[in-house]
């Protein structure tokens, strides 16, 4: 987790409420929230369900696979450390679940819409690999 004044745009700061599902992420492991009055999962974290607005939501362990629904390779991005890291793939994952969820396909993929993918974590955050049943092409970002 962050600290105020760390610098970096990319770990989580959490708070009372989402400190269950950072700590779960540092574990290796990832949560939705569902809702016992409809029976829907939402992502990202809530209080209540944002479907039907009821309060009875519970964490449970999603199983960490998604399909990619779109994403964008980039460039550029001056906020530490992601200038380091480019180009990279921002990310709109479908999770088995059902939420859709922000995230980075990492490793040396050409990203195509509905690829299998697996969760990992780096720093205790989700981010996306290809799944080793999915056919992909190996590519370098950068173009070289």
């Amino acid at each position: 987790m962050t600290t105020a004044g760390s610098g970096r745009y990319d770990l989580p700061e959490a708070d009372a409420f989402t400190r269950a599902y950072w700590d779960a992420a540092a574990e290796g492991r990832l949560l939705i929230r569902r809702c016992g009055a409809c029976a829907r999962a939402h992502h990202y974290p809530r209080e209540f369900c944002p479907y039907c607005w009821s309060e009875d939501v519970t964490w449970e362990a999603a199983s960490g696979r998604a399909t990619l629904y779109t994403w964008s390779v980039v460039h550029r991005n001056d906020l530490p450390p992601f200038a380091e890291r480019t180009p990279y793939v921002a990310a709109v994952v479908d999770l088995e679940e059902g939420p859709r969820m922000a995230s980075e396909v990492v490793g040396e993929v050409a990203p195509v819409a509905g690829m299998e993918l697996v969760v990992d974590f780096r720093e205790g955050v989700p981010v996306f690999r290809a799944a080793a049943s999915a056919s992909w092409q190996v590519v370098r970002l950068g173009g070289e």
